[in-house]
């Protein structure tokens, strides 16, 4: 079909960006590497650093951020003694849609004894944007994981806000099949409004979670020991630590979050964190 035929729909469709990408890693002899990469279309994974008992991958999008209709998938899997973090070359960018959602779907699996840390940079929406995210993470018995996902409501910085959009975000975690965390979060029209209530984020515009497995009230208790810019509540349950941020901008978010995850002792950032 040529351009001058084809309908608007399918124009739009054929410019989406679509990409996958597929890690598996396993520890031998001590030193934890990439047994399994597989890349398809804008996703790529890096590992930039050296050979050492824990890995360190970067996630990149080559295609310059996501849009109404893109899919993403990313696959992890850490096998048993493995140690690998996790991160992404530059926060994420969900520009506006004029139809479609974003779709990405994250999956992470952790095998007995294997440690993985899932800590992107944060995901920023703009103004109109629509995402739909799940992540699903399946744990056999004496694995651990954290995992935190931050979202920026707009760059305030510029001068930007959400004022319309939508964020659907749905976390599934399993312990040897036992189902131990389900939360579905869904954020839709007047954003910026719902978000300037006292009952949600109080005119902050930076939110984030950051999960703990195992977590207890050790955790807890280290948490609540810091000093934040913004608000932070935490709190553990079942042999799992949870703590949510809010904060009035992405700068004091990053902040808050980096002092979050020292106070769990988990290992160092990601490198790209610190730049």
């Amino acid at each position: 079909m040529s351009p001058a035929t084809a309908s608007a729909e399918e124009l739009f469709a054929a410019n989406r960006a679509e990409g996958r990408v597929a890690l598996a890693v396993a520890s031998e002899a001590g030193v934890t590497r990439r047994r399994r990469v597989a890349e398809q279309g804008s996703l790529r994974v890096r590992c930039p650093g050296p050979a050492g008992r824990a890995l360190e991958a970067v996630l990149v999008n080559t295609a310059g951020g996501m849009a109404g209709g893109d899919r993403f998938a990313i696959d992890i899997a850490a096998g048993a003694g493995a140690r690998l973090v996790v991160g992404t070359a530059a926060a994420e960018k969900v520009y506006r849609s004029t139809g479609d959602a974003t779709h990405v779907a994250v999956r992470l699996a952790v095998a007995a004894g294997a440690v993985l840390r899932w800590l992107p940079q944060e995901t920023i929406l703009f103004d109109r944007a629509r995402l739909d995210r799940r992540i699903d993470v399946e744990m056999d018995e004496g694995a651990a994981l954290l995992l935190a996902e931050a979202v920026v409501f707009g760059r305030s910085a510029m001068g930007e806000s959400v004022e319309r959009g939508e964020l659907a975000d749905r976390w599934r975690i399993r312990v040897g099949g036992r189902l131990v965390f389900a939360e579905s979060v869904r954020l839709a029209g007047a954003i910026a409004r719902k978000l300037a209530e006292p009952a949600s984020a109080a005119g902050g515009c930076a939110v984030a979670t950051v999960l703990a497995v195992p977590g207890g009230e050790a955790h807890v208790a280290a948490v609540r020991a810091q000093t934040f810019s913004g608000e932070v509540g935490v709190s553990a349950w079942n042999g799992i630590a949870v703590a949510r941020l809010v904060a009035r901008d992405g700068t004091v978010l990053r902040r808050d979050l980096a002092a979050v995850l020292a106070a769990l002792d988990t290992g160092p950032l990601p490198k790209l964190w610190l730049n």
